[in-house]
């Protein structure tokens, strides 16, 4: 007897597809992944509901081809989140569904991390405020919590001994961390604390390893889950706390449909469990800022002091307009005091490779990429050029493509020219680089530098975000940043809260053991609120005139945002799908603000001219009640597409 499944498929379609198989031949049931034809593909699916009762439809219905799982993977309450986040997202459950399972196809050995790897900690003290904060978390009853602690302060201690109560009454804990380098930082403390009793979700693993860890969850043979974003869907029948570590980092919102953010995704769960929402950073999001004003709808716990005898250090500004070169006078003397003394140093730069801009003198042609509109990014050591938005290289250019001349030069500076120059000025001293390039081919690169510089094997650590924050290395005395202005200069609203969240956790790399720390940052900006309040370490005063500036421009988090991209070949199919979406929206879209539609401030990547329309609105509701009814009506050429993101982090 035939029975027919319901089955969702990764594509943007807010359906569920009818299947027919055989229950004798294959065992079909809600919860597993399938093959099955999907127009002219072979498509991974997700069956959702089965029935001994043949639909009334129009069409010839196809068979199942395969069943992969012998067991589900997702249940009601799982579907249930992706039906909400269909909502929410504006995407399809297919595609949520997709993002929320590891795609590996078999149960496999973990592979990456093991027990023996950790390293044996002593029992830890907690200070009165830690104590006080555990306290806080598991004896009332609200619902979110807030560990608004200085870099330094404890705050991993803080979790996981809130992680360790939760399990000991029997509840399940998600803890999230925005990187894979915290990720293993983090895995290596647990181990020995948690021993078996907890699964590591991390980029590193494969996607059979992933599904191996996953089943573990399902089948609650762990009771931590360590992880990066999509670790918050981790499938837990006795979910009772999720902890989100460095909360205000913009990783934890994805950048490919769906557009979710994990800190929303983590509220949704933590409400229909009736569990804990723990988040903490030094740095909060503007949105947690403010929520914390109202101890009703956050608590806000504080973390003042630094743990293991270190103290804030002191930061000093070094005003480039009045230096040449790379380094600033005052940097180079306090990095030669540094390692003399036998301490360690880091300098950060977020930009990486050895020059950026090409730049003919004579007609003033700047090369860009043939696929987007940037400036591609010269790397000495490969010899090329690349994109770093498509990944496009080419040979370097000694003569003007425009005009002929040779007058032409490469200018502006990332990681690889500092290195370059680093080790000319320091050639005793071992110094290592460490950004996407040095890591790309190896991703165990990083853990190995990372465990060679705490070894004391490296004296000075250069890099971009990953060496920015989260991480303790007791022996760095200095800190520098090199450039602290490039973040200031992107057109964007958050442009100054992410310079300043930046320029405190990497300030935060210094002084850890001792009372001597220094950071030195060096700006042509000095004058700027992001980089005045960073020196002084006035973080609540930073975030104040922030949240007041927001306040008053009806910005986040006073506003909610939706940033709608139509991308195309043809920059005339973008703008008349764009034209007529903004013409709608207007029509049906009430208190809401409708801004373009305009040309995204970077209007081509990867051959796809790209127009956005912004919405705005203190009444969330009406403005995306307006959107859905607008886009479910809308029918785009098949060489247009529409990318709908909600609360958008980036706007470029």
């Amino acid at each position: 007897m035939v029975k027919y499944a319901q089955v969702a498929v990764p594509v943007p379609l807010k359906d569920e597809f009818t299947y027919s198989f055989d229950p004798e031949a294959m065992d079909v049931k809600p919860g597993v992944r399938v093959i099955v034809p999907f127009k002219n593909r072979r498509m991974q699916g997700y069956v959702i509901s089965v029935s001994d009762d043949k639909p009334e439809v129009e069409f010839a219905i196809k068979n199942i081809q395969r069943v992969v799982d012998k067991e589900p993977l997702f249940d009601k309450k799982d579907y249930d989140l992706a039906l909400w986040m269909e909502r929410f997202y504006f995407s399809s459950r297919g595609e949520i569904l997709d993002t929320m399972i590891p795609g590996g196809r078999k149960d496999t050995s973990f592979g990456g991390l093991d027990a023996e790897e950790a390293i044996e900690r002593p029992d830890v003290v907690l200070s009165e405020e830690q104590e006080n904060a555990v306290r806080t978390v598991m004896e009332t009853d609200e619902r979110m919590y807030y560990l608004f602690g200085v870099t330094g302060s404890g705050k991993t201690e803080v979790f996981l001994r809130c992680a360790e109560k939760v399990i000991e009454q029997g509840g399940q804990v998600i803890y999230l961390v925005p990187e894979i380098t915290l990720t293993h930082q983090l895995a290596l403390q647990v181990l020995k604390r948690f021993r078996n009793n907890v699964a590591i979700l991390h980029s590193g693993l494969t996607d059979s390893q992933r599904i191996a860890q996953w089943r573990k969850i399902k089948r609650s043979e762990v009771s931590l889950v360590i992880g990066a974003r999509s670790a918050v869907f981790a499938p837990f029948a006795n979910l009772k706390m999720i902890i989100i570590d460095e909360e205000h980092e913009n990783s934890y919102k994805s950048g490919n449909a769906p557009r979710y953010h994990a800190r929303q995704v983590a509220q949704k769960r933590i409400t229909d469990c009736k569990g804990k929402l723990l988040m903490g950073s030094a740095t909060p999001s503007l949105e947690a800022w403010h929520l914390m004003k109202d101890p009703s709808k956050m608590v806000r716990i504080d973390l003042r002091n630094r743990v293991g005898g270190g103290s804030m250090p002191k930061i000093e500004i070094a005003d480039m307009v009045k230096e040449e070169g790379l380094f600033s006078s005052l940097l180079q003397e306090r990095m030669m005091r540094t390692l003399a003394d036998g301490k360690q140093v880091i300098l950060f730069l977020n930009r990486r490779g050895f020059s950026y801009y090409f730049h003919c003198r004579s007609c003033g042609y700047e090369l860009k990429c043939p696929h987007c509109d940037v400036a591609m990014t010269y790397h000495k050591r490969r010899n090329i050029l690349q994109c770093h938005y498509c990944g496009y290289s080419r040979k370097p250019v000694t003569v003007c493509p425009e005009c002929g001349s040779m007058d032409v030069m490469y200018s502006g500076f990332g990681t690889e020219q500092v290195e370059q120059e680093l080790r000319r000025l320091f050639p005793l001293y071992r110094v290592e680089r460490l950004d996407t390039d040095t890591v790309s081919s190896d991703r165990t690169v990083i853990q190995k530098t990372l465990d060679d510089f705490r070894a004391g094997k490296i004296n000075i650590l250069l890099g971009t975000q990953m060496v920015a924050k989260g991480l303790n290395f007791p022996n760095v005395r200095l800190v520098g940043i090199v450039m602290a202005d490039s973040g200031l200069l992107i057109p964007d609203f958050r442009a100054e809260e992410r310079t300043f969240d930046l320029l405190v956790q990497v300030s935060g790399r210094s002084g850890r053991a001792d009372s001597n720390g220094e950071v030195i940052i060096q700006t042509r900006m000095k004058d700027n609120p992001a980089i005045d309040f960073a020196t002084r370490s006035d973080v609540e005063a930073f975030f104040d005139q922030e949240l007041a500036i927001r306040k008053e421009t009806s910005f986040p988090p006073f506003s909610r945002m939706v940033n709608i991209v139509f991308r195309s070949p043809k920059a005339s199919a973008a703008r008349e799908c764009a034209d007529n979406v903004a013409h709608s929206l207007r029509n049906v879209c009430r208190n809401t603000q409708i801004y373009g539609p305009n040309e995204c401030p970077v209007e081509k990547i990867r051959e796809n001219y790209r127009i956005q329309i912004l919405l705005r609105s203190k009444k969330a509701s009406d403005m995306l009640a307006g959107l859905n009814s607008v886009v479910s009506s809308v029918k785009l050429p098949h060489n247009v597409a529409m990318d709908i993101d909600v609360d958008p982090v980036d706007l470029l």
